[in-house]
């Protein structure tokens, strides 16, 4: 259950990372998740030190559900953060778009504003909605900051997720493509 909500979460803040401008390349998009509950944010620490220790044949599915979407099996931070590295196609730069996409039924809306976008989004599946700000450092990096309630399990849950984009270089590896 927490490892799912962990995973939504994530995919959700940085599904909505779309930029004014995103260079195509190799991203490297970094995640906290903070629920304001201690207890709730060691089993978040545990799930992520989870993903270090998966037996091959678990890492290797995750690995690949995760490659589908142009991106790198997660690394679990010191500090209690998510990193992967991602692809964005020349296609996705043109559509202002990083590649993980939220599954379910989603909508979003974004209001442009002074240095990025204020951001806000509602799916069916998995239960979530949120609200925050992505702010840019040119075409190459971003901040994001995002209050999020997931509304499946056994009631809402809600997080604050805090993101950083930084721009690797624009070549992928065939591995993050």
């Amino acid at each position: 259950m927490m490892k799912r909500l962990f995973i939504s979460l994530t995919m959700l803040a940085a599904a909505h990372a779309s930029a004014q401008t995103v260079k195509p390349g190799l991203w490297e998009l970094t995640n906290k998740i903070k629920t304001g509950d201690s207890q709730t944010d060691q089993a978040l620490s545990a799930a992520l030190a989870q993903l270090a220790v998966l037996p091959p044949d678990q890492r290797a599915k995750v690995a690949g559900m995760m490659a589908q979407n142009g991106v790198s099996m997660p690394q679990a931070g010191a500090d209690g953060s998510l990193k992967v590295t991602a692809c964005v196609t020349p296609e996705m730069a043109a559509r202002k778009e990083l590649p993980l996409n939220q599954q379910g039924q989603c909508t979003s809306r974004q209001d442009p504003v002074a240095g990025g976008l204020n951001v806000s989004f509602t799916c069916t599946n998995p239960a979530s909605s949120g609200n925050g700000q992505i702010r840019f450092q040119g075409d190459n990096a971003y901040t994001a900051t995002m209050n999020v309630t997931n509304n499946s399990g056994t009631g809402p849950r809600n997080a604050t997720v805090e993101s950083t984009g930084r721009w690797l270089g624009a070549t992928c590896p065939a591995t993050a493509r």
